[in-house]
């Protein structure tokens, strides 16, 4: 007889968003004890904790950003033989990395700003950006999330200034801004739920933007019709599946005022309040937070059950 597994939730970590991966690790600890025997685990370091055993535990992991969230974690959990929730190393680590899941989506179809990568020692010059993309512009490190680092920029003399502070050990993206409505449309298992559309006071998404209470609406779901509804959902189900993803994962796009949609990002562990816009997106599908953080671990824990079973009857 196999026994079902205990759901360890992993939070905190050691990135610039640990604060608000111990957020989400509350707030789904708390969801996921209605459904399952729970264990919450507190991680500070790049490493996996003590006392998590594959023979007993299925991991759901709240760990946000670097590590966490760019297959750090996941190739440690892989090494030791752990189930967990989520998408796996591979898609972790392709999903961090802006510039590569922009190349593996437009491969299917799906559009994304034209845009400039480069690694801090290889900046391009302002003539240069201006040239291929314009001066109305968004910097942004290239392997961060949560928008930290996030730049707007209008203008050569800001283009300037910005490509002078770019000095970070870090790889950078800049991509002609575009202009319009940001959405953001929740993958659960392949398919994808409701449409969120994001309205930032300031005019722009960034960290402040995110986490400050009362700087941005939410419109779940967003007023924008069936056939922009449906080409979202449909843009973001073909992005799920082009990075290999697996379990669940949101996708973020901008609806230009032409009616275009453009893929920004792939989020592989978004934040999980019961505010949070993956949450949001589910609500607009009918499931509750509860719900919802159960569909999120169900795959992982029936994962670690077959294997348990094809272990015990050869």
């Amino acid at each position: 007889m196999t026994t079902h597994p205990i759901i360890a939730i992993f939070a905190g970590g050691t990135s610039s968003e640990r604060e608000v991966s111990l957020g989400s690790g509350a707030a789904c600890a708390e969801a996921l004890a209605k459904n399952f025997a729970t264990e919450f685990f507190q991680i500070d370091s790049d490493a996996l904790p003590a006392g998590l055993d594959p023979a007993r535990h299925v991991v759901f992991s709240t760990l946000h950003g670097t590590f966490g969230e760019d297959g750090g974690m996941q190739r440690l959990l892989d090494g030791a033989g752990v189930f967990y929730a989520g998408c796996d190393a591979a898609a972790s680590a392709l999903t961090m990395d802006k510039s590569g899941t922009k190349r593996a989506v437009a491969k299917h179809g799906v559009r994304v700003p034209p845009g400039l990568a480069f690694p801090p020692g290889r900046k391009p010059s302002a003539a240069e950006v201006i040239a291929q993309l314009g001066d109305q512009l968004v910097l942004k490190p290239n392997n961060e999330g949560s928008s930290v680092g996030l730049r707007l920029i209008a203008g050569r003399a800001q283009l300037e200034a910005a490509l002078a502070e770019a000095t970070a050990e870090r790889d950078w993206l800049i991509e002609r801004r575009i202009a319009g409505r940001e959405l953001s449309v929740g993958v659960l298992d392949g398919r994808a739920m409701g449409v969120v559309e994001i309205r930032p006071r300031s005019g722009v998404y960034d960290y402040a933007s995110k986490y400050t209470k009362g700087a941005t609406g939410y419109l779940a779901p967003a007023p924008i019709g069936d056939a922009a509804t449906r080409a979202a959902q449909a843009a973001a189900g073909t992005a799920f599946a082009a990075c290999g993803c697996r379990d669940y994962a949101r996708v973020d796009f901008m609806l230009s005022e032409e009616n275009a949609l453009f893929l920004l990002e792939i989020n592989t562990l978004p934040g999980m309040k019961e505010t949070s816009l993956l949450p949001m997106s589910a609500r607009c599908a009918g499931l509750d937070f509860t719900a919802l953080v159960r569909e999120l671990v169900s795959p992982a824990a029936r994962r670690f059950l077959t294997a348990r079973e094809q272990h015990q009857h050869p």
